[in-house]
């Protein structure tokens, strides 16, 4: 069981979960710079830090209520 101040880190596969994005759209807001950066965990393998997908999620939804009450 993880808190709030232990990292976690997630696969791809459940980051797509958690945002709705395809693997191509993440990769490419990745390359924008627009999400958040993995953690290497293999050779072959990433990963990333939960905390920080649930926070760009956050921001999208502040986003869109900013744009919504202007």
């Amino acid at each position: 069981m993880s808190d709030d101040v232990t990292p976690t880190l997630v696969s791809i596969n459940e980051t797509c979960r958690l945002t709705s994005l395809s693997r191509t759209a993440i990769n490419r807001k990745r390359d924008e710079g627009s999400f958040p950066q993995p953690v290497p965990i293999g050779t072959r393998r990433i990963a990333f830090v939960r905390s920080e997908v649930l926070a760009w999620i956050e921001a999208r939804i502040a986003e869109r209520n900013t744009k919504r009450a202007a």
